[in-house]
């Protein structure tokens, strides 16, 4: 029997952690019923990925397709789930590992930031000129993930027609929320909309919601709105079947197993993932590229052009 073993982050907060729960029940009519579908979480909450292996090989199954639900490629996606896989490979000598890829970035996923734009009123065919869109992540210190979120916040701006859209993120990186806005601001905007990356609610989303009343505060003279974070929007069920099918019929094009990176990695980090201290730093997991990335790449500001067609509030520092 096969299985599918869906990876949630976890959450200190509840409430984000019965979002996953809620996903995957949804997400089990449309998966082939021949499959066996469990949910387990890589911190915050139990089950962690090796007792949700576990729970796999005790009903049967002998090949488990490991997918992360998370949106970038950072530690956890590259090397903490990864790590988990090769200690149940050492308990469950004969049973057969796939492990999947992140939600990365997927045609699916600009359809689910745009509708969070036109919930909150947004005219996508024809927006305000002086209106700006923040892209906000979590922020980390992986250079690729971060990256990421650049180039999410390119491509939305290739496929809408905002003048800016600007890359920001909570905590860890720069730039940080407060200097996304202002620079939107310095480049003329009298709108700015925050648009969260984040793929559930939690700690960080709830700060946000306050920050937004200091935003407001220190720039009275501009409008803010708050769209609703990527979440698990009914979009994200084609992204993850997707994922699902990819790895069941062998077309993962990146393996963790063979990973030089992360073998090398594995000298230096201590991989047993807690489950009693806060990981705020980490985003939640996009395909996992293993090429060079120059850390101290500029901070490009995406200008005019021509549409016609946790304790985060620390201080940013580059990664050297």
């Amino acid at each position: 029997m096969k299985a599918i073993l869906l990876v949630g982050h976890g959450s200190r907060d509840p409430e984000g952690n019965e979002q996953v729960r809620h996903f995957v029940n949804k997400l089990k009519p449309s998966l082939n019923e021949s499959l066996l579908v469990e949910t387990c979480f890589l911190e915050f909450e139990k089950p962690t990925v090796g007792q949700g292996i576990d729970r796999c090989v005790d009903q049967g199954a002998g090949d488990i397709v490991v997918i992360p639900i998370m949106l970038l490629p950072a530690g956890h996606s590259k090397i903490h789930i990864p790590a988990a896989i090769d200690e149940a490979k050492k308990k469950h000598p004969t049973i057969r590992f796939t492990y999947g890829k992140p939600i990365g970035i997927h045609k699916e996923t600009f359809e689910i930031l745009k509708t969070r734009l036109v919930e909150i009123g947004e005219n996508l065919d024809n927006p305000s000129s002086d209106t700006a869109i923040v892209l906000l992540g979590r922020g980390g210190s992986d250079p690729d993930a971060n990256s990421d979120v650049y180039k999410i916040s390119r491509l939305l701006w290739e496929k809408t027609k905002y003048e800016l859209v600007e890359p920001a993120f909570m905590g860890v990186t720069a730039p940080l929320v407060d200097e996304g806005i202002s620079r939107c601001i310095k480049l003329g905007a009298k709108k700015v909309i925050i648009l969260p990356y984040f793929l559930f609610t939690g700690i960080l989303i709830k700060r946000l919601e306050k920050m937004m009343t200091q935003f407001k505060e220190q720039h009275p003279q501009v409008e803010f709105q708050l769209a609703e974070y990527f979440g698990f929007h009914p979009g994200l069920q084609t992204i993850i079947k997707d994922r699902v099918e990819e790895a069941l019929q062998g077309e993962v094009h990146m393996n963790c197993d063979t990973c030089l990176y992360r073998i090398g990695a594995m000298e230096h980090i201590h991989h047993h993932h807690h489950h009693d201290h806060e990981h705020d730093h980490h985003h939640d997991d996009h395909d996992h590229h293993h090429h060079h990335h120059d850390p101290d790449h500029e901070h490009h500001v995406h200008g005019h052009h021509d549409h016609n067609d946790d304790n985060v509030e620390q201080k940013a520092v580059k990664v050297k």
